[in-house]
Order: structure tokens, then C-alpha cells, then sequence
């Protein structure tokens, strides 16, 4: 990788129970050499099967306040009562050696992103099929309260009314189909959309598939989903 080149920071967002960290992980684990996660930091308490410096770096209230403090964030946001943030000294490693990163993050933390670095994101919108599927995948966690739940789903339809703030919708309502779009946006973003000698992937191709997502009418679908949301 020519160190030239300058990274992309793949800025993936969505409501909870929405998808975004199944397709992330996804496409890191296809793109290992190419693409890394932004472990954020955050105040919230682990989960079971969360491991610390892996999935986030756990910290305590006074120490995310004093790296608030210390400047020491490209963004932060505090989301359900806990605060998240992503280290800027990071971001600024990862761009200059032409390494692309891939971001977990609420609409806050991309919008902050994508405002310091607007050159250099990629933003990418993942929807539900509808409320009632976005319910039962919060439900299928079995790791929150029901207070917790419902707290989630109300923030849920906060949360997709900034769908107008990205590029790319995508709709995740199969996973293979909501992971091909994805996987296409983003090596179109990264090579370009027309085929390359160098490049083993058939860009062309990829490039039919986002404009196909383009006008798959995801964006009268994020519109659908908030009004229902909003009258329920």
C-alpha cells in the first residue's frame, strides 16, 4: 500500500438493533489488511462477551472527562446516559499512512467526524426493514431492561430522522443483499468505478450495484420509517 495514499474513514451508523456492527464486522473481516476498527472509548459497563481495547476501551467518568479536557477526541457524544469518543491522535495516524478505518458511531459522532475530515468520509445510513423487526432485534439481545428497550426504540426514531446527513442508505433487511451494497460502496469509494489492472475486484460491476442501491428507494423508505415512528 503506497503510504501516499490517503485513508477513508467509513463512517457507518445506525439506530440500535439496526445492523451496523454485524456489517462492519463483516467487512473487516474481509478487508483485514486494508481496513482496521476505531475502538472508541466509552463509559458504559462491558458486556459479557465484550473485550477491553477489542470492542472499546473501557474507562472511568474522570478519565474520559480529562482526555475531553486534554482535546484528546476527534468526537465524543454521550448516547443512553454513557459517553463514547474516538481518539483523535488515531483518525489523524490512520489517514496519513493511507490506512482506512472503519467507525461504529451514532449520527452524532459521524456528523463530527465527517465535519472535521468532510474530504475523507465515507457516510453510510444502515436502515431496518421496519419498526416492528427493529424492536424484535433489541429484544433478541436479552441484555437490556424493558425500560431500556423502550428507551431505545424512541431514541431509535430520533435517530433515523438524520438519515439526510449521509451519502449511502442501506437497507437491512437481508443481510447477505444489506452486505453486498455495503461491501460496494466502499471499493468503489476506495478505487474508483471503472476497472483497473491493479485492482482484482470488477469495479464496474460494483459501481452498478450502488447506483442500483442508489435508486432501490431507500431514502423514501428512511422517510416511511420515521413517520411511522413519529405516529405510533
Amino acid at each position: 500500500m503506497a503510504t501516499s495514499e490517503r485513508g477513508i474513514l467509513v463512517i457507518i451508523s445506525s439506530p440500535s438493533g439496526a445492523g451496523k456492527t454485524t456489517l462492519s464486522r463483516r467487512l473487516l473481516a474481509e478487508f483485514p489488511g486494508r481496513l482496521s476498527f476505531s475502538v472508541s472509548y466509552t463509559t458504559r459497563q462491558p458486556r459479557a462477551n465484550e473485550t477491553d481495547g477489542v470492542d472499546y476501551h473501557f474507562v472511568d467518568d474522570a478519565t474520559f472527562e480529562r482526555m475531553v479536557e486534554a482535546d484528546a477526541f476527534a468526537e465524543w457524544a454521550e448516547v443512553h446516559g454513557n459517553r463514547y469518543g474516538t481518539s483523535r491522535a488515531a483518525v489523524e495516524r490512520a489517514l496519513v499512512s493511507g490506512h482506512d478505518m472503519v467507525f461504529d458511531v451514532d449520527y452524532q459522532g459521524g456528523r463530527s467526524l465527517s465535519d472535521k475530515w468532510p474530504d475523507d468520509s465515507l457516510l453510510i445510513f444502515i436502515l431496518p426493514p421496519d419498526l416492528p423487526t427493529l424492536e424484535s432485534r433489541l429484544r433478541r439481545r436479552a441484555t437490556d431492561s424493558e425500560e431500556v428497550i423502550q428507551r431505545r426504540l424512541r431514541k431509535a426514531i430520533e435517530e433515523l430522522g438524520y438519515h439526510t446527513q449521509y451519502e449511502h442508505l442501506v437497507v437491512n433487511d437481508d443481510l447477505d443483499t444489506a452486505y453486498d451494497n455495503l461491501r460496494a460502496i466502499y471499493l468503489v469509494r476506495r478505487y474508483g468505478a471503472q476497472n483497473r489492472a491493479d485492482v482484482e475486484y470488477p469495479l464496474a460491476e460494483l459501481a452498478q450495484i450502488v447506483q442500483s442501491n442508489h435508486e432501490s428507494g431507500a431514502r423514501d423508505h428512511a422517510v416511511g420509517l420515521v413517520a411511522a415512528g413519529r405516529s405510533s
